[in-house]
Parts: C-alpha cells; structure tokens; sequence
C-alpha cells in the first residue's frame, strides 16, 4: 500500500473552511503568544501548583482577550464565535489558563455589563478589560454546589443603608488574587448579586491548596464575616437565580469550545509521538489499534468543533434560533466528555511517558475531570437536556 501525505485533524475534516478571516486571525494571534509566554512554562506550573495570573491577565488584557465579546468598557467587541475560537486555543495550552480568562470575562465581567450600574461598568469594567483588576464569581459554597438555591450567604440591612454579608464561597477560580469578588448572598427579597473589593475588612480569600486536577489555576475560598458593602454595592438589574444561572450558561459556552482545544493538543501530542517512537522495527503511529484510536479521536473532535461552532453561530445570529440554556448543557455535557475521553486515550499511546509532565494529554485528563464536574456537573447538565426532552423536571426525583 501507498503511503499518503499525512493530514492534521482539521485538515481531514475541512474545518479551517469554517473560519472566517477574522477568526483564523484570532487563532494564530493567540497560539502565538501562548507559544511565546504559556506552553514554555506550563508543565512547570501545573507540578508546583502555581499561576502567575495577575501577569497572564495583563498579558490577556493587551491581547483584548478579557471580556472580548461584551461591547464597550474597553471591551474588543468581537462575535461570540471569535471568543470561542480564543478558548480553543487557550484551553489547547491548559485548562487553568482558559479559567482565568473566562472566569475572568464570562462570569464577572459579565455579570457587571449584564446587570451592574452604569457607575459599577465604568469603575470596574475598563480595568478589568486591561488586565488591571482581576475579578472572581462567588456563588458556589462547601454545601451548595449543583443547588445553589441551597446558598447560606446572607446579606442583611446595616445602619445607613448599607449591607452586611456573612458566608462563605468555595472553589472560586481567581479568587486569591482578585481585586472585586460578584458574591451571591440571599437577602429578605431573594437572592442578589453585590460587589465586594478584596480590601474590604472582613473579607478574606484563603487559597485552596492540595488539587490534583487545575493546578496551573488559582482557586479559593471567599470568606465574608461581617462584610460591610454601601447600597450601591448591589448589582441593581437582577434579582433571582437568573441572574448567577445567566451567567453560568455564558461561561459554558465558552468550555463548549475550550474542550475542543483539548482534544485537538492531545491528538496532535500524541501523533507527534507515535510517528517517532519505534517499536517492533517500525512506528507505533502504523499499527493497526494506534491508528483506531487516532480515528476515534478524530472523530471526536470533528463533532465538538461542529458543535461549538454551531452554538457559536446560533449566539451571533448567524443560525436563526436562540442559544438556550439547554443546548449550552448539551454542548458542555457532550465536548467536555467526549474530550476527556479522548486525553485518556491519547495518554495510552503515549505508554510510560504520557505519565510524566513532558507530554500533556494526562495534564488535559487530569483538568478535564474538574471541568466535567464545575459549572454543571455531568448528571446536571444530562437532567437539563433529559427535561428538555421529555417537558418533565427528573430533579430531586
């Protein structure tokens, strides 16, 4: 048999046709500078449990990629799919590092432009977009998680019109070095979103240490006892779940599109290898099950990116339809479980060295396992679409 010229991924299922110009800029514009600043140290930061963050968003903020698809403030402007295509590539360099940007725009940022006050966008959004200040979302608590109607933060009236939060938050990626935490507290007339700077007395964020899954990503607690904040601390345009759950499906989005980067490193990681690695007299990359599990993994990633190029398109207005919650559930359950499952396989072909931190399909692996669990577990995100489905609500049954 012939041997044919060998073909990236995207090449042998055509999806650099579906770029525009403008987005396969972005593409190269951001692989470049993680080639230069992130992929070199990488490996080094994951092993020691470390992120330079507060640098890596002053970087981010020159390149315009922090809140890039909310308009004005400083903000790029750009089309939702141009945002995905940025955490394709961040997340094609580490999971922790698309964390900070999209924590960063899609959580915080967002929830300021979504429901902020006009005086609460122009004090906290042109920083944030620089790069200057680093936000965090504090909704999750240590008995909250998948319910997060459960929530035990608390704000209460204080003298003069202010407010006065107590509770604690827990897994929240960037707090340790945030300057404003969105903190979600329950008050007498529902749950509310409030503004909380980190020089705030009685305001803490300790960093949760010992993770084995995310470790290039600063995550922490959020501890508030006796916080006081002023009446114009509170976010003004929403009230409710909505407001943190809008939220949520907006930063989903962006891991619909982050686990393609995933995949797409692993198999190209591991095809890399296996074209050099010589067994029996001959690359591993011309055995029979390698290459099954280089198809399967093709295949794989083919359908992810389709798929968040489909929600990406459908979110631009592009694709008549509404971007739902519900099919941002199926493409978070759908990409993250599909491109950990690929990182697991790609490992495999890497045999004993796809252990150490030379390679990166287990790093991938490894963060998977926390993306598949945050922001909607596996079992949520599965419900969601299930009653989507069926028009009948399976949770708490």
């Amino acid at each position: 048999m012939t041997t044919s010229p060998a073909r990236t991924p995207d090449e042998l299922a055509a999806l650099d046709g579906l770029l525009t110009d403008d987005e396969r800029d972005t593409a190269v514009t951001v692989r470049a500078v993680l080639d230069e600043h992130v992929r070199p140290h990488v490996a080094r930061w994951y092993l020691d449990g470390q992120l330079p963050a507060r640098d890596l968003a002053e970087l981010f903020g020159d390149l315009g990629l922090l809140g890039m698809h909310l308009q004005g403030y400083g903000c790029a402007g750009t089309t939702a799919t141009m945002y995905g295509v940025a955490c394709r590539e961040l997340e094609a360099a580490d999971g922790g590092v698309r964390s900070l940007v999209s924590v960063q725009g899609s959580l915080a940022m967002y929830a300021i432009h979504r429901f902020g006050s006009e005086a609460q966008k122009q004090a906290w959004l042109p920083r944030m977009a620089a790069g200057e200040a680093v936000g965090c979302f504090g909704l999750t608590e240590p008995d909250a998680g998948s319910d997060p109607s459960a929530m035990r933060t608390r704000a209460r009236p204080g003298p003069g019109g202010d407010w006065v939060l107590d509770g604690v938050k827990m897994w929240i990626t960037n707090a340790p070095v945030a300057d404003v935490a969105v903190v979600w507290a329950r008050t007498d007339d529902g749950i509310r979103g409030f503004l909380v700077p980190a020089t705030t007395p009685g305001f803490s964020a300790p960093e949760v240490t010992g993770k084995l899954s995310l470790r290039a990503s600063v995550t922490g607690q959020l501890v508030l006892d006796g916080v006081r904040v002023p009446a114009d601390a509170v976010l003004p345009e929403v009230r409710g779940l909505r407001g943190p759950l809008s939220c949520l499906t907006e930063a989903r989005f962006g891991i619909v599109w982050g686990a393609t980067g995933a995949i797409r490193d692993c198999l190209a990681v591991a095809l890399d290898y296996a074209a050099a690695r010589i067994q029996f007299g001959r690359p591993i990359a011309g055995f029979q099950l390698t290459q099954a599990k280089f198809a399967d993994a093709a295949a794989a990633y083919a359908k992810a990116v389709l798929l968040a190029f489909h929600l990406g398109r459908v979110k631009d207005g592009a694709v008549p339809g509404a971007l739902t919650p519900e099919l941002v559930s199926l493409g978070k359950l759908d990409n993250v479980r599909s491109a950990l499952e690929v990182a697991r396989s790609m490992r495999t072909v890497l045999g004993g060295s796809g252990i150490t931190a030379d390679y990166s399909p287990m790093r991938h692996a490894a963060n998977l396992e926390t993306v598949l669990t945050y922001e909607g577990t596996q079992e949520v995100h599965q419900l969601v679409v299930g009653e989507a489905l069926t028009g009948l609500d399976a949770f708490g049954s």
